[in-house]
C-alpha cells in the first residue's frame, strides 16, 4: 500500500516551531534539530508551510521568490540538511506549492505595474482588467476578497487587478501560458531538492469562469456554497493537475527522497460538496485533499457521522483515502473550538481511529489552546480589513512551548517581548517538557494513539462499520479490529449499549476525570475510548 494512503502527517509553521539562532523567528535549523520530536510522535511525513522570501502580508503566502528560502529562515543549503535530516528519521517532506497568487513584491507584479494599462507580456500573467462605469469607477465586478472587502484594487493607471485574498497577493492568470511552465518549473526545481510532494494552496482557485460574471450576494458566507462561485472549482482545474500528477511520476528519482511513483500532490481545496471534492483525488490526479468538512462540523454526533459517512461515501469510486483534518494554522485551535481540552483530545481520537490519512497541527498534540494576541501584535490581513472584528489566525500560530516555566518557553533566546507572536504567560504545564513524562499528558495521548493506529491499520474502504444508531448521542465504530466509542452526549454511557467487546486500551479521560472505564463500565460525556475488538480482555485502558 503506498505509504500516503494512511500516513500520519504533522504540519509544521516554521517560523513558530523552533528558532535556532535567537532573532525571535523560528528557522529551518531550528526545525531540522527538532525533527527527533516529529518522528518519536510516530508521524509519517513533514508539512513545511511556506518558507519562501515573502513581505510577510499574510503570513508567508504572499510569495516574493517561489525557489527562494526567506532570508530569516535559512539558506538552500539548510533545507538541503533539513530534508537529509528528515529522511534520515524516516520522515518524508511535504512543501507548499502557493500557485494562485505572488506577493506584489514579486518581479512580475511590479513589471505588469511599470507596463501600464492595456494588454502587455507583463499584465497578462495576471488579471488586470478595466473598472465598470463613468471612467471606470467601480470594481471589474462584484467579486469579494475570502479576507473582506473588493476583490479588486485599483492601480494608478485606471486598471484593477484581482486578489482573492489581500491586495499584496495579485492572483495569476493561470490561462497564461508562461505562469504554467514556471510553476512546473518551480516543481522539478523542489523534486530536485529532495521533497516528496507537495500541498497545494487553494486548489481550487487557480482558474475563474470566463468573463468573471458577478457572484451575487452571501460570498464567504457559507462554505457550502464555494463550488458555486464563478472564481472556485472551475473545471480547467483537472487537466492541469493531471498534467502535475505526471511530471511527479516521471521526473527522475533524487537520492534518499521517495520514488517518482510516491510522490504526493495534496490538494487544500476548500470544497464541501464531497463528490466534488473527490474530483481532485480521481486516480490520475491528486492524492489527498483536506476534509474541511470534518474540521468545520460541530461537536455533535449526527453531523459527525454524516460528514464521516458522507467523506467514505465519495471517496469510494475513486479509491482515494479520505484526508482527515482536525486542526491546521488557519483554524481555531481545538482546544478552544469545541470548548474544551477533553473534546479536542476526544476528537483527536476519532480521527485517528478513522480509516485513510490524516493531518496533525503542531501543538496540537500539546493540547494548546487558542492564544489571545494584543491588539498591536496582531499581524493577520483579517485584523485591518475586518474593521478590527475578526482578530484572525495568528492565534494558532504562536511559537510552540518546548520548556521551561516563562515565554519563551525553550522556543529561543530572545527576550519574550522579541519573539515574531509574544506567548501566553500561562503555558508553562503544556510545554513539550512539561508533559514528557507525564504519561496522562495530551502528549503521551497522541504518541499512544499513532503507536496503536500504526499496529492496527487499515485500507482507505470497506472496512468501517458502525455499532452506534444513527440518532444516537454518541459513536461507536469498528475497522479491521480497532473500535472507537465517543460519548457526546450529556449523560453517562453504559459501553453495553454499543454492543461491542474487546480490550480497552487508550481513552481521551483526563488524569483527574475519574476511573477509567472498563469494557463494561460506562463512558462519561466528552470521552472517546480505543478498544481492540480482536482481543478478550477485562483489563483498563491507558491514558
Amino acid at each position: 500500500m503506498s505509504w500516503w494512503r494512511d500516513a500520519v502527517c504533522y504540519e509544521v509553521y516554521p517560523r513558530s516551531f523552533a528558532d535556532s539562532n535567537g532573532d525571535g523567528t523560528g528557522d529551518l535549523k531550528g526545525l531540522a534539530r527538532r525533527l527527533p520530536y516529529v518522528q518519536r510522535l510516530g508521524a509519517d511525513a513533514v508539512w513545511i508551510t511556506p518558507f519562501y522570501p515573502s513581505p510577510l502580508a499574510d503570513g508567508g503566502y504572499d510569495i516574493a521568490d517561489h525557489t527562494g528560502v526567506a532570508a530569516d529562515l535559512g539558506t538552500l543549503d539548510d533545507f538541503d540538511a533539513l530534508t537529509g535530516q528528515a529522511h534520515t528519521l524516516g520522515l518524508k517532506v511535504i512543501v507548499d506549492l502557493v500557485p494562485n497568487h505572488t506577493s506584489d513584491a514579486h518581479p512580475w507584479f511590479r513589471a505588469a505595474l511599470a507596463a501600464g494599462p492595456g494588454a502587455s507580456r507583463a499584465r497578462d500573467r495576471y488579471l488586470f482588467r478595466a473598472g465598470r462605469g463613468e471612467g471606470g469607477e467601480q470594481p471589474p465586478n462584484d467579486w469579494q476578497s475570502a479576507f473582506g472587502g473588493p476583490a479588486w484594487t485599483r492601480v494608478p493607471d485606471g486598471e484593477w487587478y484581482l486578489h482573492l485574498h489581500a491586495p499584496e497577493q495579485p492572483d495569476l492568470n493561470w490561462r497564461d501560458a508562461e505562469v504554467r511552465s514556471d510553476f512546473e518549473r518551480t516543481l522539478r526545481f523542489w523534486l530536485d531538492h529532495g521533497v516528496d510532494g507537495f500541498r497545494v494552496d487553494v486548489a481550487h482557485a487557480l482558474y475563474k469562469a470566463k468573463g468573471m460574471p458577478d457572484a451575487g450576494p452571501g460570498q464567504h458566507r457559507d462554505p457550502a456554497r464555494n463550488h458555486l462561485m464563478p472564481y472556485y472549482d472551475q473545471e480547467e482545474l483537472h487537466p492541469l493537475y493531471r498534467s502535475w500528477r505526471t511530471l511527479l511520476d516521471q521526473h527522475p528519482a533524487v537520492p534518499g527522497a521517495v520514488a517518482p511513483e510516491d510522490r504526493v500532490l495534496v490538494a487544500e481545496s476548500a470544497v464541501f460538496e464531497p463528490a466534488r471534492l473527490a474530483r481532485y483525488i480521481r486516480p490520475d490526479e491528486m492524492q489527498q485533499a483536506f476534509n474541511f468538512a470534518f474540521l468545520e462540523a460541530p461537536w455533535d454526533a449526527r453531523a459527525l457521522r454524516r460528514v464521516v459517512d458522507d467523506s467514505l461515501a465519495a471517496t469510494r469510486p475513486v479509491g482515494a483515502p479520505v484526508t482527515w483534518v482536525l486542526s491546521s494554522h488557519d483554524a481555531v485551535r481545538p482546544a478552544t473550538r469545541y470548548g474544551s481540552l477533553l473534546r479536542a483530545r476526544s476528537a483527536a481520537l476519532v480521527m485517528l481511529a478513522l480509516p485513510g490519512a490524516a493531518y496533525l497541527y503542531q501543538g496540537e498534540e500539546l493540547g494548546l489552546p487558542q492564544a489571545r494576541i494584543p491588539d498591536d501584535r496582531i499581524r493577520d490581513p483579517l485584523w485591518p480589513r475586518s474593521g478590527h472584528r475578526d482578530r484572525g489566525r495568528d492565534g494558532a500560530r504562536v511559537p510552540l512551548p518546548w520548556s521551561g516555566s516563562r515565554p519563551p518557553y525553550g522556543f529561543s533566546t530572545a527576550a519574550p517581548e522579541d519573539t515574531w507572536l509574544p506567548q501566553p504567560g500561562d503555558w508553562t504545564g503544556l510545554s513539550a517538557e512539561a508533559q514528557e513524562d507525564d504519561p496522562g499528558s495530551t502528549l503521551a495521548l497522541y504518541r499512544a494513539a499513532l503507536q496503536l493506529r500504526r499496529a492496527r491499520p487499515a485500507p482507505a474502504h470497506g472496512s468501517l462499520r458502525w455499532h452506534s444508531p444513527a440518532d444516537a448521542p454518541y459513536l461507536a465504530f469498528e475497522r479491521d479490529g480497532l473500535a472507537c466509542v465517543v460519548n457526546l452526549g450529556a449523560r453517562a454511557l453504559p459501553l453495553a449499549e454499543t454492543g461491542l467487546r474487546g480490550r480497552p486500551i487508550l481513552t481521551s479521560a483526563l488524569a483527574d476525570g475519574g476511573p477509567v472505564p472498563s469494557a463494561d463500565g460506562v463512558l462519561a460525556p466528552d470521552t472517546a475510548l480505543w478498544l481492540f475488538t480482536d482481543e478478550e480482555g477485562d483489563g483498563r485502558a491507558q491514558r
